[in-house]
């Protein structure tokens, strides 16, 4: 209980008097519950080694020596699994392109590459005559394989015989142009390692025509069993259309070959596939022999990045 002093002012008559007097006030006394949590409620005891609540934490230098050669272990195997990971994933990924033929960008212009090349008049007079200038160009947007195109020059058609086109009919004159079509898509790498007779558009009721190739070192030769020519020049070697420069038009030997047992057949079934034998020191190399080195260098530039790479990491943790 506590006292708190209070005037008292009271009128009687026309004077003012005033009195004082204590008034008492009661203060509420806390609940029993209140009063037995305050009393169990235990005050904290200070600590008497405060080392253990502010101990510094481990540092590389100060653990043992073992502990920190094999962390230091740990670091460099695993570094050195992710590096081998990366680069096994980088080949793979330098073969696969080195491997797969680009891809094309935008429509592709037979005329334009045949222009381009200048001494293709012939040629591009039979594809529009025969109709088969727009039946490869629309086969190109549907073929998945592409094609490959061996294209005579004027001088080719040139030298052939007096009147050796003139007595063909419309359709083996289709016949001519499509048998130097092949319906797939083939590098000068491919040709020089392709089994024999490699399939062409011509066909006839024997079956499809074909053509064989052989390699000479690096040069590779076709044959249509009439003919034999080189593959000189490739006007383009891109996916999905190859077009080579071929000097002798290649004459089917269903059209212009002497029927005879003796005379060689381009598809009969019994030719083997040629081999190629391996070019000279001084000869131009082939683009498998270049894919090859650019591979092998890649490979030696991996394993040096990784010896390099786990020597550094072996250095900045033991500095």
């Amino acid at each position: 209980m506590s006292y708190y002093p209070l005037t008292f002012c009271a009128f009687s008559g026309s004077h003012l008097s005033t009195k004082p007097f204590l008034i008492a006030i009661c203060k509420p006394r806390a609940s029993s519950c209140q009063q037995s949590l305050n009393n169990q409620t235990p005050t904290p005891k200070p600590n008497k080694n405060p080392s253990i609540l502010h101990t510094p934490p481990h540092t590389f230098s100060s653990l043992p020596t073992f502990y920190r050669f094999t962390l230091l272990l740990n670091m460099a195997f695993t570094s050195l699994i992710l590096i081998l990971f990366g680069s096994f994933c980088l080949i793979l990924r330098t073969q696969a392109q080195a491997q797969a033929p680009a891809p094309s960008s935008g429509a592709v212009d037979l005329v334009a590459i045949l222009q381009k090349g200048g001494q293709y008049t012939t040629l591009i007079r039979l594809l529009n005559d025969s109709q088969q200038l727009t039946q490869i160009q629309s086969q190109l947007k549907s073929n998945s394989q592409g094609f490959t195109l061996f294209a005579p020059t004027d001088n080719a058609f040139q030298n052939l015989k007096s009147g050796a086109l003139n007595h063909l009919s419309d359709e083996q004159k289709v016949q001519l142009i499509l048998y130097h079509v092949t319906p797939k898509y083939y590098s000068l790498a491919d040709l020089l390692t392709v089994s024999n007779p490699v399939r062409t558009q011509a066909s006839g009721s024997d079956g499809s025509w074909g053509l064989n190739f052989t390699g000479q070192g690096n040069q590779v030769n076709v044959s249509s069993g009439v003919v034999e020519t080189q593959v000189n020049n490739a006007l383009r070697q891109q996916f999905p259309l190859a077009v080579y420069q071929v000097d002798k038009v290649l004459l089917p030997e269903e059209l212009f070959g002497e029927k005879s047992p003796a005379a060689p057949s381009p598809k009969s079934p019994k030719s083997s596939p040629e081999t190629t034998t391996v070019g000279k020191a001084g000869g131009a190399p082939s683009p498998s022999s270049e894919g090859q080195k650019d591979n092998g260098a890649a490979e030696r530039n991996v394993g040096f990045g990784v010896i390099l790479g786990v020597g550094l990491i072996c250095m900045g943790a033991l500095s």
